[in-house]
């Protein structure tokens, strides 16, 4: 009998509990829409081109650059992983589907690549090692070009603007984006075309290895020893970077699709105010680490919560208008996308063609940019001190300090000598 008391009292106590927790949740929010991830869920059937170019996604992404340029720097704006240049080759999509949820753990591009390397023969891994070599002095001035235009985004913010000038031209900043974008453009085709010929030169003993490999299923690729396929040392890091990004690519694209190649992640587009900085530094220099794939997402949305209405509206009121730049976007990458896949098929894709479409690319994205960076410092001129001060807590990013700017995720010492940024700004008005 005392223990059926027991029992019983054992269970009030239990829905007592729960009810306390229940009463406890904090209602919804109604001022925005409910949180969602702006990388997505878990698992392969999460992520879609659909899911990136969501509301949500792209509200959070952008809210999450806002957050890292308002309270970063030249220096930190500059930095940009080097696998989101020329990405048409389905790697982005490749890691963010994997089944292993390794995607965005170092040893993921790692544990690919080596198997790639171990799977060809000395002539097929050196034209990996020379295109690797041609193209790291052109990887290196793309880096550069992106440099004038987050220059000016920042004299945008400081209100560092020319005399007379009413801010940033949005056709100047789209126009100098689309330069940024046809030589990515050019660089991806002669990556393509490399890609093309290896898959040709490839033996049916080959091509049975690399089919046991499935595509976004890490725990399917065999643990190669990495050692006997490296560049030699003292290497330039650059030429590494790109020989190891070549060699994982290869597998993406041979393995994968059109739609692949055309899905990006919300954060592929505005690259220019520092977010891959705030997220990405923590990983820097370690082997096995996990960048959260929520992380975007939260802190944007935090982001969004410390503002009043009026700052809120200038960033929420980027969704609407960039609705048609970014619709536009994903038609011009699957064309892109679609004429590097003839290289497979041993065809050969006009150059022309694809440069010009990614100059169109390239305009878009300088739009859209031009949109954040305008809003961006539209809020920057009304943040309190208390904001300010809650910005620097979401940042977390205590004890890290940039360099003068970045080659990809490459400290520079000092800053290159760039150009005058006056260009980027509107006419002065004239006075009557």
């Amino acid at each position: 009998m005392k223990s059926r008391m027991i029992l019983v009292l054992v269970a009030l106590l239990m829905a007592t509990n729960v009810f306390a927790q229940q009463e406890r949740q904090p209602p919804p929010r109604q001022q925005r829409p409910p949180r969602e991830r702006a990388q997505g869920r878990k698992g392969p059937n999460g992520y879609s081109i659909e899911q990136a170019i969501s509301d949500n996604a792209q509200l959070h992404t952008i809210a999450f650059n806002g957050l890292a340029f308002l309270n970063g720097d030249f220096g930190a704006a500059t930095f940009i992983p080097p696998g989101k240049v020329c990405d048409f080759f389905g790697f982005q999509y490749m890691r963010d589907i994997d089944v292993a949820q390794t995607g965005h753990n170092p040893m993921f591009l790692n544990r690919v690549a080596a198997n790639v390397l171990y799977t060809l023969n000395d002539q097929q891994r050196a034209a990996f090692e020379r295109m690797a070599r041609k193209q790291a002095l052109e990887l290196r001035q793309l880096a550069i070009m992106r440099m004038p235009l987050i220059k000016a985004f920042y004299r945008q913010a400081n209100n560092e603007i020319p005399a007379g000038s009413q801010g940033l031209n949005e056709k100047a900043v789209a126009e100098y984006v689309g330069k940024i974008f046809a030589f990515d453009a050019a660089l991806s085709y002669d990556r393509a075309k490399m890609y093309g010929d290896l898959v040709i030169s490839l033996t049916p003993d080959q091509k049975a290895y690399l089919a046991k490999m499935k595509f976004g299923d890490f725990s399917s690729w065999p643990n190669v020893d990495m050692e006997p396929y490296k560049l030699p040392r003292g290497t330039e890091k650059l030429v590494n970077v790109a020989y190891m990004t070549y060699a994982s690519e290869f597998f993406s694209w041979y393995a994968g699709s059109v739609e692949a190649d055309t899905y990006f992640c919300p954060e592929r587009h505005g690259t220019y105010f520092g977010g891959f900085y705030m997220k990405d530094m923590p990983a820097m220099g370690k082997r096995d680490y996990n960048i959260s794939t929520s992380l975007t997402g939260d802190s944007g949305a935090a982001f969004l919560d410390l503002l009043t209405p009026v700052q809120r509206a200038q960033v929420t009121g980027i969704i609407e208008n960039q609705r048609a730049d970014i619709s536009k976007t994903v038609n011009v990458r699957r064309a892109i996308s679609t004429e590097l896949r003839k290289f497979l098929k041993g065809e050969t894709p006009e150059r022309v063609k694809v440069i010009e479409l990614g100059r169109q690319y390239g305009r878009l994205d300088g739009e859209m940019s031009w949109m954040y960076a305008t809003a961006f410092a539209g809020v920057n001129r009304t943040l309190s001190a208390d904001q300010r001060q809650s910005m620097m807590k979401l940042r977390n990013l205590s004890g890290y300090q940039s360099a003068p700017a970045y080659i990809y995720s490459d400290p520079m010492q000092s800053l290159p000598t760039l150009p005058n940024t006056d260009s980027f700004f509107a006419e002065p008005v004239k006075k009557q």
